[in-house]
């Protein structure tokens, strides 16, 4: 199993039971779990191991180190699949601001969908809870990333306040991220024009 389909069956197992509560499976997802977050543990020693530098691959893989000992975070590298797995994020991806857009479109979209996973999931059942159903905890994943939040729903318990935070600072990046990409296209465009508007004046 590869690393990709590690991530995907990773996050079928933690997002099922969520979204089916009264199916049963909560034992068989905590195996899969167990034994996905098991390889990557495994993966990650041995390629420490087999490294020159051993400080040197734990400073260039901070992230691999953090979805072992958080492997919840494992999730996060199912944005490898967009790119991949598309043939138009594929084409995109021809320069750096391509594969960039694409890494943040997948992003984007993975963080609403945790997001609203993890809020639904500590949030359904607790008192005066207003998340009660995927379609609330979408709509709030949404709203929180954007920085807009209505207040229609919000979280109630501490747990989902705290999953908030982290899909508010998910946003914030995300918004990031947009703005210098267009700024570095308006830059691009602006600098073209620039040099034929020069090549034409040299031209006469």
């Amino acid at each position: 199993m590869g690393a990709h389909g590690g991530a995907v069956l990773f996050l079928v197992a933690w997002a099922w039971p969520i979204l089916d509560p009264g199916a049963g499976v909560e034992p068989v997802s905590r195996a899969v779990l167990a034994g996905v977050w098991g390889l990557f543990a495994v993966d990650y020693g041995v390629r420490l191991a087999r490294s020159g530098d051993r400080r040197r691959f734990v400073a260039g893989h901070v992230l691999d180190l953090a979805v072992v000992v958080f492997p919840l975070l494992r999730q996060f590298q199912v944005l490898r699949l967009v790119g991949l797995g598309l043939v138009v994020g594929r084409r995109a991806a021809a320069d750096l601001r391509g594969r960039v857009a694409v890494q943040l479109v997948g992003g984007a979209a993975l963080l609403e969908l945790v997001g609203a996973l993890a809020v639904l999931d500590v949030e359904r059942g607790a008192a005066g809870a207003g998340i009660v159903d995927l379609g609330d905890a979408l709509w709030w994943a949404a709203s929180t990333m954007s920085t807009v939040g209505y207040g229609d729903v919000y979280p109630v318990t501490g747990a989902g306040r705290a999953v908030g935070v982290v899909v508010m600072f998910g946003g914030l990046g995300v918004l990031g991220l947009v703005t210098a990409l267009l700024a570095s296209w308006l830059v691009e465009v602006v600098l073209d024009r620039r040099e034929a508007a020069d090549g034409e004046d040299g031209d006469r």
